[in-house]
């Protein structure tokens, strides 16, 4: 039963545009979906995560006059401007959406489009894209399947709800471009998207740059089993290497001597520009044994490599291998997202089974596929089997692999539809329709227990758990408006919740959870697990005139225990201030506790 047909790349014109409707329909009814299932979070403006609420701060920024050359943020750190590496283009289809729409319905409607909808808009071009090519594996009905399916998989939905206005939503729409080029054999049409969307995602987030190579890597076998097929990886490399310099040179602008490891650089820009060089010039070269091309490429990767050590020897290994240990130990360690599967909860194991479980129907569909096919299926089992691996290096790249995992489910769906048309015994469709919940649905028993522990947890009257943000009693969006009403300031906060106070208020902060900004990320740290004698000496070295504090979240009971109960963190949350610090009221919950910075050391107070 699990076979392709034959047709693909043969669909009419008329045909696709009929089928790229279809889609889009069905796209509609899952953006319909994901909003109804996020009415409440959108009720209660819970954003999922800091980083998308310090992306509308940098798209604010933006629209305020701040140069499009110039992604710093200046309210970070008073000490030193804090170099962002987030990229432009994911700043601008939110800046396009909110500068149009303010002058019509005033900025804060505008934002609430924006946040919304371009979430959404993200999930229609990985859809249409990821679609395509179901249609073009199993036709029309698997395509539209293929979209549904996707709801289904909570890795990679995490990355299109509302609200979630980061980057991986993105990388993911560009993933899911390259894949269809990868796909498409007519011409060069193929790679030159594939190109495209890969300089494109890299430019976004230097996380790309396995994928680009895993798909190069594929496109390279191509040409070994099949010398006619070299331009597929020729125009790959060459759109590639193009693109990134064309879109480096738009969103950074010329080079400067500083340089940092953990974006695309011009070292990067000289790798790809030696290896495209270097597979170009091999396509105009007598056909060789497959030894001895696989040979050549090696040579034009380690020409590669060389370029880069030589251009930028400082970024030869992690991009994040300079982080000050501080930081590494407190808060790069705890960013679970970027950690291996086996760090993960172990619910995270049964969307992790789905994945795999789809991985296994891939296999199965490439053994059986006919001649003609086999070769297409070898390659998506083959990136499917690359970006499982990332996966389960690195927990927030298994997005990726859920995306491809949507295609051979959703021909398991078609599969199992078919045998409940055509089956006249009840106890085969009830099997059928158990089979395909468990295998769509693994996770609905998991967000019912997840929904309904919230109510559960404190019945009996126990201590309180330290919560994610999202469900925190402190209300932190609320919160930080009520303390946009003080005099403006410098605010000393745990990192996770300076971008609300950026967000909601005209306060600066001393730093927020973002890396380039580690020596302040180490002093607040050092803050909050130190004494309050000795926390008080960082705070008067960056005059802070506030400290903020939500007492039930994550990271300040990570800095309490720690630091002892003897730490500023431990001593803030247990209602022990020490005398250097005086509470302010802000009418918000408990949970949110201001102080001000007294002045007794004779420095200016605001109020």
């Amino acid at each position: 039963m699990l076979s392709t047909d034959s047709h693909i790349n043969r669909r009419l014109p008329n045909a696709a545009k009929r089928d790229t409707g279809h889609l889009i329909r069905i796209w509609a009814l899952l953006a319909v979906l994901v909003l109804l299932v996020s009415a409440g979070r959108i009720a209660q403006w819970h954003y999922p995560d800091p980083d998308d609420i310090l992306r509308l701060v940098e798209v604010r920024d933006l629209l305020s006059g701040q140069g499009w050359f110039d992604p710093d943020q200046h309210r970070i750190d008073p000490l030193r401007d804090v170099p962002m590496h987030w990229s432009r283009l994911v700043d601008l289809p939110l800046a396009i959406v909110i500068g149009g729409l303010t002058p019509i319905v005033g900025q804060g409607w505008a934002e609430t489009v924006a946040v919304i909808g371009v979430p959404l808009f993200t999930l229609l071009i990985a859809m249409l894209f990821t679609g395509t090519v179901a249609t073009w594996l199993f036709g029309r009905e698997t395509g539209g399947w293929a979209v549904l399916v996707a709801g289904m998989m909570p890795l990679l939905m995490h990355q299109f709800q509302p609200l979630r206005i980061d980057h991986h939503g993105w990388q993911i729409a560009c993933f899911a471009a390259a894949f269809y080029g990868m796909v498409e054999r007519r011409g060069s049409r193929g790679p030159v998207i594939a190109g495209i969307a890969m300089a494109w995602g890299m430019m976004i987030s230097i996380e790309m740059l396995p994928l680009a190579g895993l798909f190069a890597a594929i496109l390279a076998l191509r040409w070994l089993r099949d010398t006619h097929a070299r331009l597929a990886l020729t125009h790959y490399m060459q759109t590639l290497a193009g693109g990134l310099i064309v879109l480096y040179l738009a969103t950074r602008g010329w080079p400067t001597p500083q340089s940092f490891c953990d974006a695309i650089t011009p070292a990067h820009l000289a790798f790809f520009l030696v290896t495209a060089l270097g597979v170009t010039s091999l396509r105009y070269t007598r056909p060789f044994p497959a030894f001895v091309m696989a040979g050549a490429f090696a040579v034009i990767g380690a020409g590669g490599v060389a370029m880069f050590a030589y251009a930028s020897p400082g970024c030869v290994g992690a991009p994040f291998g300079a982080l000050d240990p501080v930081v590494r130990d407190f808060w790069y360690v705890n960013v679970s997202e970027g950690r291996p599967i086996w760090e993960q909860d172990p619910t995270m194991l049964i969307p992790f089974a789905q994945i795999v479980f789809g991985f296994v129907v891939a296999v199965l569909i490439w053994a059986r596929s006919t001649r003609e096919m086999r070769e297409r299926w070898l390659e998506i089992a083959l990136l499917f089997a690359g970006t499982l691996a990332l996966g389960i290096m690195v927990a927030r790249s298994l997005a990726f692999a859920s995306l491809l995992a949507t295609i051979p489910l959703a021909s398991l769906l078609s599969i199992a539809l078919h045998r409940l048309r055509t089956s006249g015994a009840m106890a085969t469709r009830i099997a059928v329709i158990a089979a395909t919940l468990f295998v769509m649905l693994p996770t609905a028993p998991v967000a019912i227990a997840q929904n309904l522990g919230p109510g559960l947890k404190n019945v009996g009257g126990g201590a309180r758990e330290p919560a994610a943000i999202g469900v925190s009693s402190c209300d932190l969006e609320r919160s930080a408006r009520r303390i946009a009403l003080l005099p403006r300031g410098t605010v000393f906060a745990p990192l996770d919740i300076g971008p609300s106070i950026l967000l909601q208020t005209d306060h600066d902060v001393i730093a927020t959870g973002h890396h380039r900004a580690d020596k302040a990320m180490r002093d607040v740290i050092a803050t909050f697990v130190s004494p309050p004698d000795v926390s008080r000496q960082v705070v008067d070295a960056y005059g802070a005139q506030y400290v903020v504090l939500c007492t039930d979240l994550v990271e300040p009971s990570i800095y309490a225990k720690r630091g002892g109960e003897r730490s500023l963190a431990a001593r803030l949350i247990a209602g022990d201030a020490p005398g250097w610090l005086e509470p302010v009221e802000t009418g918000g919950p408990d949970t949110f506790r201001v102080w001000r910075v007294r002045d007794l050391a004779g420095r200016k107070s605001p109020g």
